[in-house]
């Protein structure tokens, strides 16, 4: 069973970063995986931010707008997300996610096809 992990969320004033983490561990994929991150606000769908494939091929997401980089370990086992400038509007839940890799590089954010594993979430509050 693969577990993801993340850390690093807290409270920032507008303009201010953070760093995302996510662990990940346990299981392996016979295949190759694509990693990414996803956010969701209260009573909101929960929405793709940015995705890394196996080939280090990145996505992000439109409101993204230069401002968030998604990167891995060499080892495969962590995955980042760079957050600079944040706004107000970037307050919510971030989470991890890891699926099987498809055919289709990553785009608008998100890795195509179902996430197999969800972490469990790290914070994000932007107060202006």
């Amino acid at each position: 069973q693969v577990q993801l992990v993340e850390s690093g969320g807290g409270s920032v004033q507008a303009g201010g970063s953070l760093r995302l983490s996510c662990v990940i561990s346990g299981g392996s994929y016979s295949g190759r995986v694509c990693l990414g991150w996803f956010r969701q606000e209260p009573g909101k769908e929960r929405e793709g931010v940015a995705a890394i494939d196996s080939d280090g091929t990145r996505s992000y997401a439109n409101f993204v707008q230069g401002r968030f980089t998604i990167s891995k370990a060499d080892a495969g086992n962590t995955l980042y997300l760079q957050m600079d400038n944040l706004q107000p509007a970037d307050t919510a839940m971030y989470y991890c996610a890891a699926q099987s890799q498809q055919f289709i590089m990553p785009y608008a954010g998100r890795c195509p096809g179902t996430v197999d594993y969800w972490g469990q979430g790290t914070q994000v509050a932007v107060s202006s």
